[in-house]
């Protein structure tokens, strides 16, 4: 007896196998072509790394959520913030830091100058239609061509030790005049409309002098509103849980760069001398007893009422003593929970804060989960010119108790 044959497969089966090869192969071409596209748009992107180089990390492989908007404006602020510390650094162990004097009394010292020199000048490579508010400008310089000669030859030698970091800023400044107009490019006046930069290259510069903190600060202000800001402060710990302290140490362990773009969170990264360094996140530290917060305040007594800020710690029950920082290093500190509060009152009621003063901290602060207001309880105002004009103080602290401590501020000062 013959075994039967199987049933032949119908035609609509085989209309459905045809079918399934079909969408097989056209997914196989489909993946092929999505393979070779990433390789050809990474290596148009990166001419330096071939298919069989691949370990080259991109400049842009550690920075947050590359999906913003504001990823270049970031990644050149990170290398523009990096490059001028290597300068900064270098006069801050230089016992000549060739100081002067501004209209306001206020010290200026030649890593001002060569900081906002580097700065300015990868801001116009990068984003030339771009306004820039700079605390310094050049007059001074061309009044005094020894020391324009001095900082020319710092901001000659400040490079970055990756050729592709350096590429991406435009390289060098080129000549003295092109230093000179770099520097006097920051004189926009600031406001509510476009693209503005605001720059300090030295905050703190009395810090900066004794050998204290000091940052170099950088925030993109977009409308009004802060986009992007970048710290860059040499003298902090690297280790986010190192307590707060206004001590230097002995500069090992020590420079950190604190970021943030609107909306993406805080991160904090090691500096180094050439690429951008791998990030995380930070965040404010939850306050669960005010008494047994940390608080931080200015140096100076000229720039902050410490006499106000001692009162307002004691109605809250703190009894640790203040920690005094210079700079914006302050912000970056409680960003990343190694204090609580800053507190920044006026000494006299016609002060005006600048806005490069405050700009990128009130940013990295409120994306690490703070709150930043003026002694009144309103929102900086960072789209009124080249001051905070319609604000008076600063109150930096965690979200659930900004509202005790601005309390017990409006009583101190509405006593007077």
């Amino acid at each position: 007896m013959r075994p039967e044959r199987p049933n032949a497969p119908s035609l609509l089966q085989l209309n459905h196998l045809f079918l399934l090869s079909l969408l097989i192969l056209v997914l196989a071409i489909f993946n092929g072509i999505n393979t070779r596209l990433a390789l050809l748009t990474k290596q148009l992107l990166h001419p330096s790394i071939s298919s069989s180089n691949t370990h080259h990390i991109s400049l842009r492989q550690h920075l947050p959520r590359m999906s913003s908007s504001y990823s270049h404006e970031l990644t050149t602020a990170l290398l523009a913030v990096q490059r001028a510390t290597l300068l900064t650094q270098r006069v801050f162990h230089n016992n000549a830091k060739g100081t002067l004097s501004k209209d306001d009394a206020s010290p200026v010292t030649i890593g001002d100058f060569g900081a906002q020199a580097l700065i300015i000048s990868a801001l116009r490579h990068n984003f030339p239609k771009d306004e820039i508010v700079g605390e310094e400008e050049a007059s001074p310089l061309r009044e005094n061509p020894s020391l324009a000669e001095q900082i020319f030859t710092l901001v000659e030698d400040a490079t970055l030790e990756d050729g592709e970091a350096e590429k991406q800023l435009g390289g060098g400044v080129k000549d003295m005049n092109a230093m000179l107009g770099a520097i006097n490019a920051g004189q926009s006046k600031g406001g509510s409309k476009g693209r503005i930069w605001a720059l300090d290259p030295v905050d703190g510069t009395k810090g900066f002098l004794r050998g204290g903190q000091y940052a170099v600060c950088l925030a993109l202000i977009v409308d009004g509103d802060v986009k992007v800001g970048v710290l860059g402060c040499p003298n902090l710990p690297i280790d986010d849980a190192a307590p707060i302290s206004a001590d230097v140490g002995n500069g090992e362990g020590r420079g950190v760069l604190f970021a943030a773009v609107k909306g993406e969170g805080a991160m904090s990264r090691p500096l180094t001398k050439g690429r951008i360094s791998k990030g995380k996140e930070i965040s404010m530290k939850e306050v669960d007893d005010i008494t047994q917060a940390t608080f931080c305040e200015s140096v100076e007594a000229a720039h902050s009422s410490h006499g106000d800020q001692a009162e307002i710690a004691k109605r809250l029950g703190i009894t640790k003593q203040s920690v005094r920082m210079d700079s914006q290093a302050k912000y970056g500190s409680i960003a990343r929970g190694a204090g609580d509060l800053y507190l920044r009152l006026p000494v006299r009621k016609d002060y005006q804060e600048k806005i490069w003063d405050h700009a990128a901290g009130d940013l990295i602060v409120r994306e690490a989960g703070g709150e930043v207001t003026d002694a009144e309880g309103g929102r900086l105002d960072f789209g009124v010119g080249r001051t905070l004009k319609k604000n008076k103080g600063v109150v930096a602290a965690p979200k659930g108790v900004h509202g005790r401590v601005l309390e017990v501020v409006k009583e101190v000062l509405g006593g007077q």
